[in-house]
C-alpha cells in the first residue's frame, strides 16, 4: 500500500510540474537549427561510405500559441545536404541529395527549457550521381533526378541561455537524428 500512495504521490507531483512549466518558444519568435545527421535514411550497405555527412538547417517561426493552453505552431524553410560514394572494385558512383522543404512543429513544454515538438517536414529531393572509376562497359551512370519527399519527426532544443540551445530532433529526412544548434531571435 506504501508503495502505491508513494507512486501516486510521485504521479501528481510531476503532473503538477509540468501544469507549473511556461512555453520556451512562443508566437513570434524566430529559431535557427543547425544540424549534423547520424544514420543515413538514403544510402546505406557494405559499399556505400559518406563522402560530406547529412547537414541540414531550418528556420522556424512562432506563429500561433495558447493551442491546448500552452501548445505554439511553428513553421518554416528546411534545407538538408548528404553526399555518398558507392564503390566496388575502383568503380563506382557518387550521389549527393539536397532536400528543400517546408516544416510545421506542434511544441509543448514538459520540462523547463526544453522546447519539445513534434512536425512534419514536405519537400523536394534534389538528387545527382555521377560515375567514376573504370566503368563496366555498356554502362554510362549519370543522372539528375528528384522527387517530392515527406517525413514526421520529434524533437527537442534545450535552452543554456534565453537564445543559445542544444538539438535533438529523430525522424526521417536527411538522417534519422541530427544533433545540433539552436540560436532564438
Amino acid at each position: 500500500m506504501k508503495k502505491i500512495l508513494f507512486l501516486l504521490s510521485a504521479c501528481l507531483f510531476a503532473v503538477a510540474q509540468l501544469s507549473a512549466t511556461e512555453p520556451v518558444f512562443l508566437k513570434g519568435d524566430k529559431v535557427v537549427n543547425i544540424g549534423l545527421g547520424l544514420g543515413s535514411t538514403l544510402y546505406s550497405g557494405t559499399y556505400y561510405s559518406s563522402q560530406v555527412p547529412p547537414v541540414s538547417a531550418s528556420l522556424e517561426i512562432g506563429l500561433v500559441d495558447e493551442i491546448a493552453e500552452k501548445g505554439v505552431i511553428g513553421v518554416g524553410p528546411y534545407v538538408g545536404y548528404s553526399s555518398y560514394k558507392y564503390e566496388y572494385m575502383g568503380w563506382g558512383w557518387k550521389y549527393s541529395n539536397i532536400i528543400i522543404g517546408a516544416r510545421g512543429s506542434f511544441h509543448y513544454p514538459l520540462i523547463e527549457k526544453l522546447d519539445t515538438y513534434a512536425g512534419v517536414l514536405i519537400g523536394y529531393n534534389v538528387a545527382t550521381s555521377s560515375e567514376f572509376g573504370d566503368p563496366i562497359q555498356g554502362y554510362d551512370y549519370s543522372y539528375s533526378a528528384g522527387g517530392l519527399v515527406w517525413s514526421g519527426y520529434i524533437g527537442g532544443r534545450y535552452y543554456f541561455t534565453n537564445s543559445l540551445a542544444a538539438l535533438l530532433e529523430l525522424g526521417y529526412g536527411i538522417a534519422y537524428a541530427n544533433l545540433g544548434i539552436a540560436v532564438k531571435f
